[in-house]
């Protein structure tokens, strides 16, 4: 079934108005390159942060007094798409999908440092409940009094498809009339050290060059619905896992067949790893590919609703950042690729109107 696109928001590096940072990205720009260092092994990782002002227009809310970071942005997305849209939807008949990769590792990581530095005993009550992985779920859905379905899928870097597919699995159900999928994600220098270890960062010394990510963090969200609207998402392809690198461009392949009926442009997760040959090598040379993460970093569990919020706005302006015009009727494709074993893809297509109302 299509899937109606009524509100869309995200929380970025470049910041969190949609309009603004796609216009910074159509001009070329990048979100501003930091440092972090890692106290405990000297390390240092090249980041992309979400300024301030990006989450400055959050109501206060007592939820929100002593959550970490990767909750805050998930409010900040979510409460924006729900105000995006045309008609707010009836919190009894809406449904809530969290998209997760890596979770609250800030308060999870001085959770467990209190622990094992002084024992068992020093274990922190207000710090526990942030160090699941459906905390920060669990904030919106009381900041929203949504008191119906709220799932958390936890994955890699294409967990965002397979939230978007439990999103269409409920509204086919029909016991929900809309359903707000997020996803976020924090920095924290033990995430960036695990991606590190794993030889997928990019070398501080070297910050020009693509080879290697750049760790990010932030936010996306879309509210989706059953009927027909100005935007929609046409297929779904939750696609399959990969066991080894060299299998990643065939899994992607077949995702690409099962899409690929009027794809004008491909918005990819190419990060500057094995990731950018694998979606090159299943989409052949001739496709025009565009990935955020260049300029935005790799949020990771983010990083789908970044793609598909960029898709929309290159279908609605008629133009993809770094590549030329695509054609005026094509549907976009967002293909999702992450580190360890997940693929999937999705189709998006613009029907017939003067404006798409989720892009304030």
């Amino acid at each position: 079934m299509s899937l109606s696109i009524a509100g869309m928001s995200w929380v970025t590096p470049l910041g969190s108005n949609v309009n603004d940072v796609w216009q910074r990205l159509v001009a070329g720009e990048a979100a501003a390159i930091e440092i972090l260092e890692n106290e405990q092994n000297g390390a240092r990782y090249l980041v992309r942060r979400v300024p301030p002002t990006a989450t400055a227009h959050l109501p206060p809310h007592a939820r929100l007094r002593r959550a970490s970071a990767i909750s805050r942005f998930a409010a900040a997305a979510g409460l924006a798409a729900l105000a995006t849209a045309k008609t707010p939807p009836s919190l009894d008949r809406i449904a809530l999908v969290f998209a997760i990769s890596n979770g609250g590792v800030i308060y999870t990581r001085r959770f467990y440092a209190e622990i094992v530095k002084s024992g068992a005993q020093s274990a922190s009550p207000l710090l526990f409940p942030e160090t699941v992985f459906n905390a920060p779920a669990s904030h919106l859905a009381a900041i929203l009094e949504i008191s119906g379905a709220s799932y958390t899928v936890v994955g890699d870097g294409a967990v965002g498809i397979l939230a978007l597919k439990l999103a269409e699995d409920l509204l086919a159900s029909g016991d929900v009339d809309a359903c707000l999928v997020v996803a976020a994600e924090e920095i924290d220098p033990l995430v960036c050290e695990a991606y590190r270890q794993w030889r997928f960062l990019r070398d501080p010394k070297k910050p020009e060059t693509p080879r290697g990510m750049i760790m990010s963090e932030g936010a996306g969200a879309v509210l989706l619905k059953r009927s027909e609207g100005e935007m929609e998402i046409d297929q779904i392809a939750p696609g399959a896992n990969f066991f080894r690198r060299s299998e990643a461009s065939e899994r992607l392949g077949s995702v690409v067949s099962r899409l690929k009926n009027e794809i004008g442009f491909c918005v990819g997760s190419g990060n500057g790893t094995f990731i950018d040959r694998a979606e090159r090598a299943a989409l052949g040379d001739d496709m025009p590919v565009y990935s955020p993460k260049i300029a935005l970093g790799e949020s990771v569990g983010a990083s789908v609703f970044w793609q598909l919020i960029t898709a929309a706005k290159a279908l609605e302006a008629g133009t993809l950042p770094g590549s030329s015009k695509p054609p005026v009727n094509s549907h976009a494709l967002v293909l999702a690729c992450g580190l360890n074993q997940q693929t999937g893809g999705l189709t998006l297509r613009r029907r017939d109107c003067p404006a798409f109302p989720g892009s304030t």
